[in-house]
Parts: C-alpha cells; structure tokens; sequence
C-alpha cells in the first residue's frame, strides 16, 4: 500500500508541475533577445510566458550552430536540438500550440555570416517541421505552432522568390516604403540607438517620442509588427515603447520585464 501511495503521490506531483507549466500567462509582446545565452534556452523564455525568442546561427560542418559568436559554438547546440525540437514536442502536447492562451510563438532565426550556404541547410530543416510553422503563400498566411522569421544576413532574394514558404522575413524602416508584402515582411526590426538619443533619463524628448509613434503607426497601418534592439534595456523603455504600441519589446532581463507587464501593466495581446 505504501508503494501504491507514493506512486500515486508522484503522479500527482507531475500532474501540478504540468499545470504549472501551462497555466503560465503568454506575454506576447515581448521578445527574448539572444536566447539563448540564458541558462536552459527557450525553457527559460516559456518559464517567463515569452512569445518570442532568438537564436544566431553558424554554419558549422554542415550543422547550424547556435552561439552569438563562432569561436563559442558547440556541435550539440543545433538550431534542431535547442528549439525545433522542443517546440515541436511542446506543440503536439498542448493542441497545436505553444501556449494554449496565446496564437502565435516567434522563432526569430539571425543568420552569422555564409547566407547561401546557411539558407541552403536550413531550407529543409524547415520543411522536416511543416507540422508546426507558419506556411507563407503569396497573400495568404496560415498560422501554425511556430512563425519563423529569418533576420541578419538573410536570404532576402532566395527566400522573396518562393511561392510556398516556411519563414519570413525581418524588415528595417526603409522597408516601410517598399511594396514587400506583410506575409514576406511581417516585422520591422531597428537598433534604437541608430535612431534615438533617448536612454531612459528624464522624460523622452517630444521630437523623439513623435518618430517613434510615427514609425509604429506606419508599420501597423501595414500589417507589421515593430521590435526595436540595442536601447537600454530598462522600465523607462519598456514602458515608452508599451505607450507606444511597440509590439514586441526586447529584452535580455525576461523576469524582469515579465514582473513589470504584470505588476504596472496588462499583457497585450494575449487570446481569450
């Protein structure tokens, strides 16, 4: 009876870590940037209820290494192992999505370097997981589990000529006023600080605050959704860019920018 007890006893234990672990409310405008230099990549961004994440790759004997720099990569760190994977077991156990309370998960993939070659190995490893990315068809989109978005020195002309394709790509501001559709470019992705003076003290400049609306109403009046690297990564600009309907505010502090939505404000964007 004792054996039969404590059996029953870890069953419900899992059962309350399993709760636990879905009942998470997703943030989804927020953005983990260099994922995966946290501790336990991506788990540590779902812990938090991240709805996006990033991941530099590297070229490597064939292999798409995941590091920030080259000299830091590992032959087990593969793009497949720290996230396809995962997300993909994640998704079959949670009904197709990444988060039962929110639609979409962001894969946001940067490209270090080689882009014909890294384009050339990652194009069908995207297609070994048609099952859960977002497809992309001329004017149609159909939302999967995970939407990729390809980023840094992407294959911009190869990826633009598919009819039939499993990534998107990341913008920048001159991509505003160029006729590339939202399902090829959904995001605008800037550094601040090639843009703003602005870093956090006192209030923000007038002139600064008014481009950094303007920006983001052109964006959405396009159907894309604006991130913004490189700024001080704190309340001041977090709560600037929330003011500003940012869409996805990046951060390296994902605790902290979780206990500030939570705590000083209501997450966006979140499905009922």
């Amino acid at each position: 009876m004792a054996l039969i007890s404590c059996s029953v006893a870890a069953l419900l234990f899992a059962s309350v870590l399993l709760a636990d672990e879905t009942a998470v409310t997703p943030l989804t405008n927020v953005h983990a940037h260099n994922d995966y230099e946290h501790k336990h990549p991506l788990f540590d961004a779902l812990d938090q209820g991240f709805c996006s994440v990033e991941a530099d790759v590297h070229l490597v004997d064939g292999k798409l290494l995941v590091a920030h720099d080259r000299s830091q990569v590992k032959p087990e760190r593969t793009l497949q192992a720290l996230y396809l994977e995962p997300l993909r077991k994640r998704a079959q156990a949670n009904q197709g999505r990444i988060f039962a309370g929110a639609r979409e998960f962001y894969l946001l993939i940067d490209f270090k370097g080689d882009t014909d070659g890294t384009w050339k190995v990652l194009q069908p490893i995207l297609e070994q997981y048609a099952d859960i990315l977002t497809v992309f068809r001329e004017d149609i989109t159909q939302t999967n589990a995970v939407t990729a978005v390809l980023t840094g020195e992407q294959p911009r002309a190869a990826l633009t000529a598919l009819p039939v394709r499993r990534a998107a790509l990341d913008g920048k501001i001159a991509d505003l006023a160029g006729t590339a559709s939202s399902g090829l470019i959904p995001w605008i992705s800037e550094n601040w600080s090639s843009h703003f003076k602005w870093r956090g003290w006192q209030e923000m400049p007038n002139d600064e605050n008014l481009l950094l609306r303007e920006i983001v109403t052109r964006a959405h009046q396009q159907g894309r959704k604006v991130r913004f690297w490189g700024g001080p990564d704190s309340p001041a600009l977090w709560r600037a860019q929330l003011e500003a309907g940012v869409d996805l505010i990046n951060t390296d502090k994902l605790a902290d920018l979780r206990k500030f939505l939570l705590t000083e404000h209501q997450p966006q964007g979140t499905d009922k």
